[in-house]
């Protein structure tokens, strides 16, 4: 312990912070002057991880919920050597490693992209609950820590009394997170806004909670020491800082503890940046430099890191050499691999629900995928997540032999939980609720699509067929929103979702090998609530037909030379099947039917095949239960799409189907009257 270099460490973290501002005209340096205390300590002294392999699955790991303190983050790294001076001088710049808000970046120590304030800490108790999962089936010896920052916004977000209740319910005791607690925030101060007694609601949840003084370099140490040691319960570590410390005003007073402090460069304050720059210790014509006995402090200390990793990872060998079976089961599930699956097998009763068929899945997943954890918000009986259930058992505190999550009433906690299991890595995270309720879920979905995280969302009750729960539960604008996601790139260029409306259980099945086998971004399964008469095998295999939307689309009825293509999915594909019964029959037309499980992935295939499923010289037809342009890009100007443009209303799904026009007898009435039109032009 060496009092004089945690002070200049702390301190050369709150210049390099301010400085980084300042220069970027752009940011809030306020917070991460408060919080480099705590971060020094923390990386110096607790934080296990190898310098020299920064991706070691069994690291302890950092999950930053105030993404706008991103120059505490870099700041820190910078010391640890994980960044380059133009790094940090190029802060919030084109091009730049140093964004805004932090994004995952592992090889630099980036754990999380956060920016929405209370999703970091709730990936963090994702991370936590991933861990404790691995530790179960593998060993004690897998005890690597999870920790979380979190400021006054992210306390107040709702997202936190959902990863506050989970994590203390489970026992959490390897996530230790530490509060921010300066009293201001961007426009207030905390006391104008809540009254609330924090540790008194983190300790109903049941958290270990200590409160100190967070510029207090041997409170901090103890106060991470005896989280280090606790075994019963997550800890949160509530340390009162002051916003802009060490901040100095013209005339050479102190000048901390101010709102304007937050979300502007202190140049644009009453603190002075010279000054300021001056009384930490930094050389203001060079601020983006490394102190001389700090970088060698570092240097010392990146050493020591890798070499007691070397002696972990000696450890974990020792016990591979031992366990050389279950080593490789746990690199397996690491690999991110399959075993192989027999999708084929798995056996449907005619005219199922394709939540049912899901449930089908699920159950045989449940047999062949060790390392799946499945959450449902307290619908696990009606999103029929149950069928991976009744073949496993739940998460416990104390007992994490279990493989499935029940978050509560908790959609966005859950699913951003998900997104945690996912960038722990080793487990495969599945989220269902109700496809209505999707859009609580929305914020961690889209940082699902921008993290490129591979969670799977089961979505059931698809459509206004819910019924008598009425307009409230009945999804009708929902499948045009999470399409959007489809149409969007991430920053590998790819598209950010995959999104699946399979039309009976056959295609629910290839929906969930699709799911399983898209690695590279998250996908969704939107199905039914109401039973669907299968789709007819043109040939011998309905299975095999229904890989074709392994393409996003394909023919699920073909004629030669059709006088109409009709195109849908999910449920309407049996809606337009009987229509085109009735149109053949009675019309003598000729009749083509498209299945488009997913537009996104549909369009990425070759234009010639696209033509072959969707011709543009034949007359197109949609039918869609929510709003038209869900299908209107898949038939064009030139095509006619029904869907709804209203809100739904409580009855029975047969009524509504009737009211709204949902029958294949009504489907083939406005057929013809399309027909009719084309044939006038």
């Amino acid at each position: 312990m060496n009092k004089q270099i945690d002070q200049q460490s702390a301190d050369n973290i709150r210049a390099l912070a301010v400085a980084m501002v300042e220069k970027a005209n752009s940011g809030h340096p306020g917070g991460p002057m408060g919080g480099a205390d705590f971060m020094h300590i923390l990386y110096s002294e607790f934080f296990n991880y190898d310098p020299s392999d920064m991706t070691w699955p069994f690291r302890d790991r950092f999950f930053m919920d105030a993404g706008h303190l991103s120059t505490l983050m870099y700041a820190q790294y910078y010391l640890l050597g994980n960044y380059a001076k133009d790094d940090v001088a190029n802060f919030r710049q084109w091009g730049s490693i140093t964004p805004g808000h932090p994004e995952v970046d592992v090889a630099r120590g980036i754990e999380n992209t956060s920016g929405p304030l209370g999703q970091g800490h709730t990936m963090g108790v994702g991370a936590a609950i991933a861990a404790k999962f691995l530790q179960a089936r593998f060993g004690d010896w897998m005890n690597h820590k999870i920790y979380g920052f979190i400021s006054d916004g992210g306390i107040q977000e709702e997202i936190s009394q959902g990863a506050g209740r989970i994590a203390g319910h489970l026992g959490l005791s390897n996530f230790i997170m530490f509060f921010d607690s300066n009293d201001i925030q961007l426009s207030t101060s905390t006391d104008e806004v809540t009254s609330e007694d924090t540790a008194a609601k983190y300790e109903a949840w049941g958290w270990k909670v200590v409160t100190i003084d967070g510029h207090d370099h041997d409170q901090i140490r103890k106060a991470l020491t005896d989280a280090n040691n606790e075994t019963e319960k997550p800890t949160l570590i509530i340390g009162k800082t002051i916003m802009g410390k060490g901040c100095v005003a013209a005339d050479g007073s102190m000048f901390e503890g101010y709102c304007e402090l937050h979300g502007q460069p202190i140049g644009h304050t009453g603190a002075d940046y010279e000054k300021t720059l001056i009384n930490l210790g930094a050389d203001v014509e060079n601020p983006f430099d490394i102190y001389g006995d700090v970088s060698e402090f570092y240097n010392n200390l990146i050493a020591d890191k890798t070499a007691k990793a070397a002696e972990k990872k000696a450890e974990i060998n020792a016990w591979r050499q031992e366990n050389g079976a279950i080593a490789d089961k746990l690199d397996f599930f690491l690999s991110g691999q399959l075993p192989e699956l027999d999708f084929e097998s798995i056996e449907h009763k005619a005219g199922l629900a394709t939540r049912v068929a899901s449930s089908n899945v699920l159950g045989y997943l449940a047999e062949n995928v060790e390392n799946m954890i499945v959450s449902s918000a307290d619908l696990s009986n009606s999103d029929k997540t149950d069928g991976f259930l009744k073949k496993s058992s739940a998460l416990q505190k104390g007992d994490f032999s279990g493989s499935f999550l029940q978050a509560g009433v908790a959609e966005l906690t859950m699913a951003c939980i998900a997104n945690g299991i996912a960038l722990h890595g080793g487990i495969i995270p599945v989220v269902a609720t109700f496809f209505v309720f999707s859009d609580y879920m929305k914020p961690a979905i889209r940082l699902s699509a921008i993290q490129e995280l591979p969670v799977k969302y089961v979505w059931t009750h698809d459509a206004f067929r819910v019924g008598e729960d009425g307009p409230t539960h009945q999804p009708v604008e929902q499948e045009a929103q999470i399409r959007l996601l489809e149409k969007l790139k991430n920053h590998s260029g790819n598209a950010s979702f995959l999104a699946m409306r399979p039309a009976d259980s056959a295609e629910a099945t290839v929906a969930w090998k699709m799911a399983l086998d898209n690695t590279n971004t998250p996908s969704g399964l939107i199905l039914s609530r109401q039973g669907i008469k299968d789709v007819p095998a043109q040939g011998a295999s309905r299975y095999e037909e229904a890989l074709g939307a392994e393409k996003g689309g394909y023919l699920v009825k073909e004629v030669e030379n059709p006088d109409v293509v009709l195109v849908a999915n999910g449920s309407e594909v049996s809606t337009l099947i009987a229509a085109a019964d009735i149109l053949e029959s009675q019309e003598n037309l000729k009749v083509s039917i498209a299945s488009i499980i997913s537009e996104g992935l549909f369009k990425q295939q070759s234009k010639g095949y696209q033509d072959s499923v969707i011709p543009k010289d034949k007359p197109l037809f949609g039918l869609t239960a929510g709003l038209p342009v869900n299908l209107e890009g898949l038939v064009g100007e030139n095509g006619k799409v029904f869907g709804l443009d209203h809100f739904g209303y409580s009855a029975p799904a047969g009524v509504l189907d009737e009211k709204f026009g949902f029958t294949g007898e009504q489907a083939s009435k406005n057929v013809l009257e399309y027909l009719n039109t084309v044939l006038i032009k």
